[in-house]
């Protein structure tokens, strides 16, 4: 009697250990797949992807993967792109590179078609500055050679003001994302330039900052009579994408990885992501299963 009852003991004690590991319900959904491209100029691509890929799967029911790129220049690329069907494994596509002089239009094209056809995607900091070419500091034309990549976006930006902090005000309170969030102020930040906003665009936040008067390498004023002057732009924003409608979301903030690690941020961010895959509910909570 012994031996049969000790089998049976130590295979509930393995079924035990495993559903504590889990630590999931067995309905439980599986988690997102998700994306994190990082890398390029400028920015501590290795300290934020670490940080948000602790952050957004301490939030939600998520797994992410990370492409960091160990290039530091403006003309970063990534193995993640390398095919046609570089995204079908994946529920939603972060982009937090900067890659500015990126400017191979098969290699872009590659990475726009994915979400031209489906996929979501959220775009953080300088993914906005990416991929640009010829008059990128003009407004481009709704289906011009260059225009694709702000298409997608939803917003073309084409530069930055100085380092200083944002006032976030959220403009747009009753949108899933941004519902029941609450006004902030940033650590010193940049605050991207506007220079459209396209059709299915919707704006959800704007950041406005006292940009002071710009100076030479000197550090002497180059304009003598010019006054510290008051800078707004969105933010943050949401895009509806394509034929399909593929839901986008981007914002301009996270310079930084203090603001990145901010749980202010990483709220936005993990909301923006539930919303693009339709898994956030009309109050801004997560839709069952996909909660911390």
């Amino acid at each position: 009697m012994i031996k049969t009852l000790l089998p049976l003991t130590l295979l509930l004690a393995v079924l035990g250990i495993a559903f504590a590991a889990d630590n999931k319900p067995a309905d439980s959904p599986a988690p997102l797949k998700v994306l994190l491209i990082a890398g390029g100029c400028c920015h501590d691509y290795p300290g934020q992807s670490e940080v948000l890929k602790a952050g957004i799967e301490s939030k939600i029911n998520a797994e992410v993967t990370v492409d960091l790129s160990k290039d530091t220049s403006t003309e970063a690329k990534f193995p993640s792109y390398s095919s046609d069907d570089w995204a079908e494994d994946y529920d939603v596509v972060i982009h937090d590179e900067c890659s500015a002089k990126v400017t191979d239009k098969e290699y872009v094209k590659r990475i726009i078609d994915a979400h031209h056809g489906g996929v979501p995607a959220v775009n953080l900091h300088c993914g906005m500055h990416s991929y640009r070419w010829d008059e990128f500091r003009e407004p481009v034309k709704p289906g011009a050679d260059n225009a694709g990549w702000y298409e997608m976006i939803g917003l073309q930006s084409s530069a930055h003001g100085p380092k200083a902090p944002i006032d976030i005000a959220f403009t747009d309170s009753v949108h899933p994302i941004t519902v029941g969030m609450k006004d902030w102020t940033t650590i010193d930040e940049e605050l991207y330039n506007n220079i459209q906003v396209f059709g299915n665009a919707r704006a959800l936040a704007s950041g406005t900052q006292m940009q002071m008067p710009k100076k030479n390498k000197k550090g002497k004023q180059i304009d003598p009579g010019a006054k510290p002057a008051e800078a707004t732009a969105v933010v943050a924003w949401t895009n509806e994408f394509g034929p399909k409608k593929t839901k986008i979301f981007s914002t301009t903030l996270g310079h930084f990885t203090e603001t990145v690690a901010d749980d202010r941020y990483l709220d936005l961010v993990t909301r923006g992501i539930l919303w693009t895959v339709d898994k956030l509910e009309d109050d801004g909570t997560p839709a069952k299963g996909y909660g911390e």
